[in-house]
This record gives structure tokens, C-alpha cells and sequence, in this order.
């Protein structure tokens, strides 16, 4: 079924994957990181942690349970590895909100003139580039709420099948004839999507916080020359995150 769903609309939802008390243990991993590193972001309506898992290396255990495994196995297979690991804390009173988006890039080791890849971004000398059509559309994110998420404090909002139809630029959305679906999902469970999904998000109204760890997956190999920012291996705990 799961499978299924994120083939045909690009998402689907698990829930129970994580308990309460391990909900609690990765929260407090996170309370008790330094955080004044440049790949944390401060501010009044978001806080963030870029390269999550190699910057809080404790939670790699917390995260890669057992369930957390069997649903990656039973959903993708044992080819996939980690590209990309962001946790994030949307406060209870943010005015923080995204528009419709697809997340077209992906994080890379450096910057270099390739066929195929392009535009690049580049932010506190972290690399962004687009690739290749098939790369984005052979990767998934998974999205863990630590957190129960409604519409009330942010909760995605996805079009279904979006990722079916390419480049799909926000401006292009015809409104006629594409629905949005709100993505609720309560704590302990995970949100499974494709990066071509159209989503966004909407401000903080109900006063509750909103904390989610955003994990992308590839089975790809880059351009010779290039390699992911971060490549951890959940099955090894292989780490070889580029600094």
C-alpha cells in the first residue's frame, strides 16, 4: 500500500514508528548540542541543524531503529544511503512559512562546471546544485515528527502527483484542476515523499511547536567529480559526511 501511494501521489505516512520515550531521547540529544556551530541557524521563527546526523552523531541510534529499517527495506529496498539530514524546530509562535516549492537541489562536496548540473547555490561554503532530472526523481525524504502536526502549526501541504509531472514550477500550478491535501501526522510517526512533490508550509496559529527531522535518500552515483556533501550508510553507520 505504502509503496503504492508514494508511486501514484508522491507521499504516504507510517504511524507508531517512534514512542514517546524515543521521541524524548532524541530531543534531549538535540538540547544537549552545541550550537554554535555555522551549520546551526538561530532565529525568532526557526531553528535548524544542518548535516544533523554528523553534527549530533548521537542520534543516529535513536533514529535507525528497528522499525525506522523495516519500513525504508520494505518501502525502498538496501541500495539507499543517507545524502542529506536536516533537523528542524518551528517555535510555537512563528510567523515562519514556505511557499509551493519542489526541492530541486541536492548538497554537494564543491562547486564545478558539469553538463547537467545547474544552478548552484552556496550558503556558509555549503554547495547546492541541481542535477540530473533522474537523481531527484529515483531519491526520497523521509520526515520524522517529533511532534503531532496539524495545519494549526505547519504542517506540509502537498499536491498529489506532482512529482509525476517534472520541473513544476509554483507559478504553473493550475488550480482547476490540482488538488492540496494537508499533511497531518502525529508524533512518533513519518512522513515518506518524493523531492518533486509540490509542498509547502503555512505559519504557526495554535501556539504548539513543530519539530521535524528531514532525512533524503539516494541510490545515486554522482558525476565522477562530484560527491554528496554527506553519505552515511544507516545499515553500516558509516559516516563520510564531507566537511
Amino acid at each position: 500500500m505504502h509503496q503504492r501511494e508514494v508511486g501514484d501521489n508522491g507521499y504516504t505516512f507510517v504511524d507508531g514508528i517512534f514512542s514517546i520515550d524515543e521521541i524524548d531521547s532524541i530531543i534531549t540529544a538535540v538540547e544537549q548540542t552545541d550550537t554554535s556551530k555555522p551549520t546551526f541557524r538561530k532565529s525568532a521563527d526557526l531553528f535548524a541543524i544542518r548535516q544533523f546526523i554528523k553534527e549530533v552523531p548521537e542520534v543516529v541510534h535513536l533514529i535507525f531503529t528497528e522499525k525506522m529499517l523495516a519500513s525504508i527495506k520494505e518501502l525502498f529496498g538496501d541500495e539507499y544511503f543517507v545524502v542529506k539530514s536536516i533537523y528542524f524546530d518551528k517555535p510555537d509562535q512563528s510567523n515562519w512559512f514556505v511557499a509551493y516549492h519542489q526541492d530541486l537541489t541536492i548538497s554537494v562536496d564543491k562547486k564545478i562546471a558539469l553538463d547537467g548540473y545547474g544552478p548552484w547555490t552556496t550558503k556558509k561554503d555549503q554547495f547546492a546544485v541541481q542535477p540530473p532530472l533522474e537523481i531527484l526523481e529515483n531519491n526520497f525524504t523521509i520526515r520524522i515528527h517529533l511532534d503531532d502536526t496539524t495545519e494549526e502549526n505547519g504542517a506540509l501541504r502537498v499536491i498529489p502527483g506532482s512529482h509525476l509531472k517534472g520541473i513544476y514550477r509554483a507559478e504553473n500550478i493550475d488550480w482547476t484542476v490540482e488538488k492540496e491535501v494537508t499533511c497531518n501526522v502525529p508524533a512518533g510517526g513519518i512522513m515518506i515523499m518524493k523531492p518533486l512533490l509540490l509542498h509547502a508550509s503555512g505559519k504557526t496559529t495554535n501556539g504548539k511547536k513543530r519539530r521535524v527531522i528531514h532525512i533524503e535518500f539516494s541510490n545515486q552515483v554522482l558525476h565522477k567529480q562530484l560527491e554528496w556533501a554527506e553519505h552515511f550508510d544507516y545499515e553500516t553507520k558509516n559516516n563520510t559526511a564531507n566537511d
